[in-house]
């Protein structure tokens, strides 16, 4: 048995999966988001924690014979968040998450200390990276500052807690901007620029590696005999593509989840970040990929949901199964900024051509619409660094979502696969990586491309509606030209 659990951002989720790959079990607790400004995003590192064992209590309650044998656990998080423990390893304020865009002006004194940033690290300096994040901190609690012990990312901060370690794998680490990407290992330049060392720093392993068990307490908690081996994990991107098997140059997915990703896996580390395109490492030795990152994907219709009191599943019901073409209205998804291509966290949100007679379901396609332009503005920018992209498979809380799916074919103007395990994937391909740690398997013989249950194809008609569509909505951006 092997379990993978997975650190989001709106909730934990905890996957039991057998020596055949069949899902025995899931469960989830949600997490809440606290915005005590504009623009900022926090989170208690502790609500990770105590959400971790409730969804694990959970599986004791449903499944706990087959969770007392568990011999791998993977686990999978959030990436980028600054999470600052004190001497006594407790946090020091709460985690600065991934979508706070307070440190934009500290991206700029970032740059100009490291001129060659984005060659050690394959990416631009942006606001929801974690150096620019301590130099915010440095700047604006200085006390603070002076009392950090060590630095970790949120899945590091649920290991410290299950195993006593404070380590940390590649594909997690390198969206910090203090990881030499290519040489997979700190930078000094880097973490000399923020005024930290490598003291402060988890030690680094591969994502399929070991990186302790189980502490003692836990595995009597859950009846386990032996304590299981935890894995190095990843950060949820790389872990999605552990669980759909893109692990061969070429592989792509798309996600729909909080936030949205284009991603494709490399055999070399290919740093084009002109267009805010990411280049970071997998979860697994010696690959790489290539990312386009929107902040707002799937949150945008939580959003809308909230805003006009109704359940996401009650907006879905009242559009058809299929689009018939572009809708009426225009939606610009920058909630929380926006990344590839812009990167600006400044941007915000916008509806755009309304009319009297534009209606609620008419809003719901005008957020879906916006997201997937967003796509294709990730998909663009991995183009233009490259990388061509003939198919992808959709995963993320989006992908069940038939219309959504359907509409996003139609905007890229490539074939997108739903499969099994879709909405799980990030801990599934964390229990994938929990089990190569225990069992040092090959990681070819094991992640493996999941059932598809349906590929859509675009329609030929409606992807030259939407490109005229797409131009349109570009040039609501004021920096386009």
């Amino acid at each position: 048995m092997f379990l993978g659990i997975d650190i989001g951002t709106s909730a934990v989720k905890s996957v039991l999966v057998d020596a055949d790959e069949r899902i025995l079990a899931t469960a989830s607790e949600p997490l809440q988001v606290s915005r005590p400004q504009p623009g900022w995003s926090e989170q208690d590192p502790d609500s990770w924690v105590s959400a971790t064992l409730t969804t694990l209590d959970a599986l004791k309650m449903s499944h706990g014979a087959a969770l007392a044998r568990v011999e791998g656990i993977g686990l999978s998080g959030q990436m980028h968040g600054a999470t600052l423990l004190g001497p006594d390893d407790r946090p020091l304020r709460p985690c600065i998450l991934w979508n706070d865009g307070r440190s934009t002006d500290e991206c700029v004194t970032l740059t100009h200390a490291v001129p060659e940033l984005s060659v050690i690290t394959g990416n631009l300096a942006m606001s929801g990276f974690t150096a620019p994040k301590l130099l915010w901190v440095r700047q604006h609690e200085p006390d603070i500052f002076r009392r950090i012990a060590t630095v970790l990312l949120p899945k590091a901060y649920v290991r410290l807690a299950l195993t006593g370690e404070k380590v940390d794998e590649m594909s997690d680490a390198a969206g910090t901007l203090w990881l030499d990407v290519a040489a997979r290992d700190w930078s000094n330049e880097c973490l000399a620029a923020t005024d930290l060392s490598r003291a402060q720093m988890p030690r680094l392993i591969e994502g399929s590696e070991p990186s302790g068990r189980l502490r003692s307490e836990l595995a009597a908690r859950y009846g386990m005999t032996t304590p299981p081996v935890v894995a190095g994990g990843a950060g949820d991107n790389a872990a999605g593509a552990v669980g759909l098997g893109a692990i061969r140059s070429g592989d792509a997915f798309v996600s729909l989840g909080t936030s949205g990703i284009v991603w494709a896996t490399t055999n070399r580390f290919a740093a084009n970040p002109s267009s805010a395109v990411h280049a970071f490492c997998h979860a697994l030795p010696g690959l790489w990929h290539q990312m386009g990152v929107m902040l707002s994907a799937a949150s945008c219709l939580s959003w809308w949901a909230r805003i006009v009191g109704r359940s996401e599943a009650d907006l879905l019901a009242e559009l058809p199964r299929r689009p018939s073409g572009p809708g009426v209205a225009l939606f610009q998804p920058y909630l929380s900024g926006e990344r590839t291509p812009h990167n600006d966290a400044s941007l915000r949100g916008a509806f755009a051509e309304l009319a009297h007679e534009t209606d609620r379901p008419a809003l719901t396609q005008a957020v879906l619409e916006g997201v997937a332009y967003g796509i294709r503005d990730c998909l663009d920018a991995l183009s233009q660094a490259g990388t061509r992209v003939e198919s992808a498979t959709v995963i993320g809380g989006g992908s069940r979502t038939h219309f959504w799916v359907a509409l996003l074919a139609d905007v890229l103007g490539l074939p997108l696969h739903r499969v099994a395990q879709g909405e799980v994937g990030a801990a599934f391909g964390a229990a994938r990586l929990g089990r190569l740690a225990a069992t040092g398997e090959s990681p070819t013989a094991v992640c493996r491309p999941p059932a598809i249950l349906e590929t859509i194809v675009p329609t030929p008609a409606f992807t030259r509606t939407y490109a005229e569509r797409y131009e349109r909505w570009r040039n609501l951006y004021p920096g386009r030209t």
